[in-house]
């Protein structure tokens, strides 16, 4: 089972790396990944579960967040009170993006960003994310809202972006105005 020492901090030179495409068929050592990637997301969101065994809550991973340089992330989307919904994206890409631009009013957060940060995080409306399902099928996925920004923020990751390099450091609140808060 993953725990949080298991996640690799910001101050770690891997997540800085791009991450290389995946071949199918998977490894046997990549589904068993994505299967815990699954599972810590889901539990972390069940406060039980969370506190029982020490989870930072989170919405979304990478696998380079665990160390391996793969393009890959997981999403667990809680869609209604101990109901998800599973995002499973290997070589993800946006094909199409709203003109529109948000941003989490409470700030963005990151379970390899062990602290508070404060300020705006411009991400798309709307996103059509192009990628393959485990069985090397090609998929496309349509997000919105927190959904959108959760999946371009893992796809920043697998680019070696953080986003609190989206933050800008003079004046964290820039462009407030500019975009919706929700």
């Amino acid at each position: 089972m993953l725990r949080m020492k298991d996640i690799l901090d910001e101050k770690d030179k891997r997540l800085r790396m791009v991450s290389k495409e995946v071949e199918f068929p998977l490894t046997k050592k990549d589904k068993e990944l994505i299967q815990s990637m699954i599972d810590y997301l889901h539990d972390s969101q069940i406060e039980e579960l969370s506190e029982k065994y020490d989870l930072r809550p989170g919405m979304g991973m990478s696998a380079i967040q665990l160390g391996v340089p793969k393009r890959y992330f997981v999403v667990v989307n809680e869609i209604d009170e101990g109901e998800f919904e599973t995002y499973i994206l290997i070589n993800p890409k946006i094909i199409s993006n709203s003109v529109e631009k948000i941003y989490v009013e409470m700030g963005e957060g990151c379970l390899s960003v062990n602290r508070p940060v404060e300020g705006i995080v411009p991400r798309y409306a709307r996103v059509t994310m192009e990628a393959y399902d485990m069985e090397g099928r090609k998929i496309h996925v349509r997000a919105r809202e927190e959904l959108a920004i959760c999946f371009q923020h893992e796809l920043d990751h697998l680019n070696g972006i953080l986003f609190t390099d989206h933050i800008d450091k003079k004046n964290p609140f820039k462009g407030k105005d500019q975009y919706r808060a929700i």
